[in-house]
């Protein structure tokens, strides 16, 4: 049996080619992502994290942690130039701009 290499994660948004080379982003929120109609990462560099994140509790039709508002946060900071942070680099961020979500 062979297992798939992992994509080699993107040190900056220029070599990002694929979901799962973002920076925090693995298979399961690529899927997240693909679920609100994002194919490309480049397209993050456009999106309103929070907006996402609502739309992703739309789509499935539950409250999704936090830490996936966070993680969109720090994926479309990094699409946009931010060097790459870890997810709960924003949390506090996060709170301060949308309290208790």
């Amino acid at each position: 049996m062979t297992v798939a290499a992992r994509p080699v994660k993107a040190r900056h948004a220029g070599e990002c080619q694929e979901l799962e080379q973002l920076p925090n982003i693995g298979p399961s929120l690529a899927s997240d992502l693909r679920l609100l109609g994002i194919r490309h990462p480049r397209e993050l560099a456009s999106r309103d994290a929070f907006v996402m994140y609502q739309n992703l509790c739309a789509q499935t039709g539950r409250r999704q942690d936090p830490c996936v508002l966070d993680t969109f946060m720090a994926a479309t900071d990094f699409m946009r130039g931010a060097p790459a942070q870890p997810w709960w680099h924003y949390t506090a961020q996060r709170k301060a701009i949308y309290g208790p979500v």
